[in-house]
Protein backbone atom coordinates (compact mmCIF):
# COMPACT_ATOMS: atom_id res chain seq x y z
CA UNK A 1 0.00 0.00 0.00
CA UNK A 2 2.78 2.37 0.67
CA UNK A 3 4.23 1.77 -2.15
CA UNK A 4 1.31 2.38 -4.39
CA UNK A 5 0.84 5.58 -2.69
CA UNK A 6 4.55 7.02 -3.20
CA UNK A 7 3.68 5.94 -7.01
CA UNK A 8 0.95 8.02 -7.02
CA UNK A 9 2.56 10.94 -5.46
CA UNK A 10 5.71 10.80 -7.26
CA UNK A 11 3.82 10.13 -10.52
CA UNK A 12 1.99 13.90 -9.83
CA UNK A 13 5.26 15.81 -8.61
CA UNK A 14 6.66 16.21 -12.37
CA UNK A 15 3.79 17.50 -13.60
CA UNK A 16 3.17 20.10 -10.72
CA UNK A 17 7.27 20.86 -10.91
CA UNK A 18 6.27 21.35 -14.72
CA UNK A 19 3.85 23.65 -14.42
CA UNK A 20 5.80 26.89 -15.27
CA UNK A 21 2.90 29.33 -16.65
CA UNK A 22 0.24 30.77 -15.05
CA UNK A 23 -3.27 31.79 -16.52
CA UNK A 24 -5.09 34.79 -14.95
CA UNK A 25 -8.46 36.12 -15.81
CA UNK A 26 -9.28 34.71 -19.04
CA UNK A 27 -12.29 35.50 -21.11
CA UNK A 28 -13.87 35.20 -24.43
CA UNK A 29 -15.95 37.98 -26.07
CA UNK A 30 -19.31 37.35 -26.43
CA UNK A 31 -20.86 37.86 -30.14
CA UNK A 32 -23.72 38.92 -31.60
CA UNK A 33 -25.86 36.74 -33.58
CA UNK A 34 -24.17 35.93 -37.15
CA UNK A 35 -21.09 36.97 -35.58
CA UNK A 36 -18.34 34.05 -36.67
CA UNK A 37 -14.85 35.02 -34.99
CA UNK A 38 -13.83 36.56 -31.50
CA UNK A 39 -11.08 36.49 -29.43
CA UNK A 40 -10.35 35.01 -25.97
CA UNK A 41 -8.03 37.57 -23.96
CA UNK A 42 -6.08 36.64 -20.47
CA UNK A 43 -2.36 37.54 -18.34
CA UNK A 44 -0.01 35.21 -18.75
CA UNK A 45 3.14 35.29 -17.00
CA UNK A 46 6.26 32.28 -17.25
CA UNK A 47 8.71 31.93 -14.27
CA UNK A 48 10.90 31.09 -17.54
CA UNK A 49 11.76 32.02 -20.82
CA UNK A 50 8.84 30.45 -23.22
CA UNK A 51 6.34 30.48 -25.54
CA UNK A 52 2.74 30.12 -26.40
CA UNK A 53 2.91 27.90 -29.34
CA UNK A 54 -0.82 26.36 -30.03
CA UNK A 55 -4.15 27.16 -28.85
CA UNK A 56 -7.38 25.02 -29.71
CA UNK A 57 -10.76 25.15 -28.37
CA UNK A 58 -13.36 22.20 -29.91
CA UNK A 59 -15.31 22.86 -32.94
CA UNK A 60 -13.34 26.40 -33.64
CA UNK A 61 -10.32 27.59 -36.10
CA UNK A 62 -8.43 28.94 -33.49
CA UNK A 63 -4.97 31.21 -33.67
CA UNK A 64 -2.39 33.17 -31.45
CA UNK A 65 -3.02 36.98 -33.12
CA UNK A 66 -1.83 40.31 -32.49
CA UNK A 67 -3.20 43.40 -33.66
CA UNK A 68 -1.38 46.49 -34.03
CA UNK A 69 -1.12 49.81 -35.61
CA UNK A 70 1.21 49.73 -38.79
CA UNK A 71 1.15 52.83 -41.22
CA UNK A 72 -2.14 54.76 -39.03
CA UNK A 73 -3.82 51.48 -40.06
CA UNK A 74 -4.85 48.65 -37.22
CA UNK A 75 -3.73 45.55 -38.98
CA UNK A 76 -4.04 41.71 -37.24
CA UNK A 77 -2.06 38.94 -38.27
CA UNK A 78 -1.26 35.60 -36.81
CA UNK A 79 1.60 34.61 -34.67
CA UNK A 80 3.59 31.03 -34.96
CA UNK A 81 3.74 32.30 -31.14
CA UNK A 82 3.88 34.20 -28.45
CA UNK A 83 7.30 34.93 -26.54
CA UNK A 84 6.85 35.14 -22.71
CA UNK A 85 9.74 36.37 -21.11
CA UNK A 86 10.41 34.88 -17.56
CA UNK A 87 8.74 36.42 -15.11
CA UNK A 88 6.77 39.30 -17.45
CA UNK A 89 2.94 39.04 -17.35
CA UNK A 90 1.80 39.15 -20.68
CA UNK A 91 -1.33 40.21 -21.59
CA UNK A 92 -3.78 39.61 -23.84
CA UNK A 93 -5.89 42.05 -24.41
CA UNK A 94 -8.78 43.68 -26.94
CA UNK A 95 -6.31 45.88 -29.51
CA UNK A 96 -3.13 43.87 -28.61
CA UNK A 97 -2.39 40.12 -28.69
CA UNK A 98 -5.55 37.91 -28.89
CA UNK A 99 -6.57 34.22 -29.23
CA UNK A 100 -8.37 34.62 -32.28
CA UNK A 101 -11.58 31.85 -32.73
CA UNK A 102 -13.21 31.57 -36.27
CA UNK A 103 -15.91 29.51 -37.53
CA UNK A 104 -18.21 30.42 -34.56
CA UNK A 105 -21.23 28.12 -35.86
CA UNK A 106 -23.57 29.58 -32.56
CA UNK A 107 -23.54 32.66 -30.77
CA UNK A 108 -21.49 32.75 -27.52
CA UNK A 109 -23.54 33.99 -25.12
CA UNK A 110 -22.46 35.78 -21.80
CA UNK A 111 -21.82 33.44 -19.24
CA UNK A 112 -21.33 30.71 -21.86
CA UNK A 113 -18.12 28.77 -20.76
CA UNK A 114 -15.74 27.99 -23.62
CA UNK A 115 -12.96 24.99 -23.16
CA UNK A 116 -9.65 26.17 -24.21
CA UNK A 117 -6.36 24.35 -24.49
CA UNK A 118 -2.84 26.16 -24.35
CA UNK A 119 0.25 24.61 -25.12
CA UNK A 120 3.55 26.30 -23.59
CA UNK A 121 7.28 25.59 -24.74
CA UNK A 122 9.88 26.41 -23.13
CA UNK A 123 13.72 27.20 -23.79
CA UNK A 124 14.57 23.69 -23.54
CA UNK A 125 11.38 22.49 -25.98
CA UNK A 126 9.71 20.81 -23.13
CA UNK A 127 5.79 21.65 -23.40
CA UNK A 128 3.28 22.21 -21.25
CA UNK A 129 -0.39 21.80 -21.82
CA UNK A 130 -3.08 24.05 -20.01
CA UNK A 131 -6.88 23.15 -20.08
CA UNK A 132 -9.12 25.99 -19.19
CA UNK A 133 -12.75 26.52 -19.41
CA UNK A 134 -13.19 30.47 -20.30
CA UNK A 135 -16.18 32.54 -19.49
CA UNK A 136 -18.08 34.72 -21.74
CA UNK A 137 -18.33 38.10 -21.01
CA UNK A 138 -19.89 41.31 -23.17
CA UNK A 139 -16.96 43.99 -23.80
CA UNK A 140 -18.95 46.39 -21.90
CA UNK A 141 -18.31 43.60 -19.02
CA UNK A 142 -15.08 42.86 -19.74
CA UNK A 143 -13.52 43.50 -16.25
CA UNK A 144 -13.21 40.54 -13.81
CA UNK A 145 -16.81 39.98 -11.42
CA UNK A 146 -14.42 39.85 -8.50
CA UNK A 147 -11.94 42.32 -7.22
CA UNK A 148 -9.70 39.51 -7.45
CA UNK A 149 -7.45 40.84 -10.62
CA UNK A 150 -5.06 37.28 -10.40
CA UNK A 151 -7.52 34.86 -10.53
CA UNK A 152 -6.50 31.44 -11.82
CA UNK A 153 -8.43 29.44 -13.78
CA UNK A 154 -7.90 25.50 -15.09
CA UNK A 155 -4.93 23.54 -13.45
Amino acid sequence: MKKLLLASVLSIVPAILLAQVTVADPWVRATVPAQKATGAFMQLTSKTDARLIDASSPGLRTEIHEMAVQDNVMRMRQLDSLALPAGKTVELKPGGYHIMFFDVKNQIKEGDVIPLTLVFENKDKKRETVELKVPARSLNNAMPATPAAKRHSGH
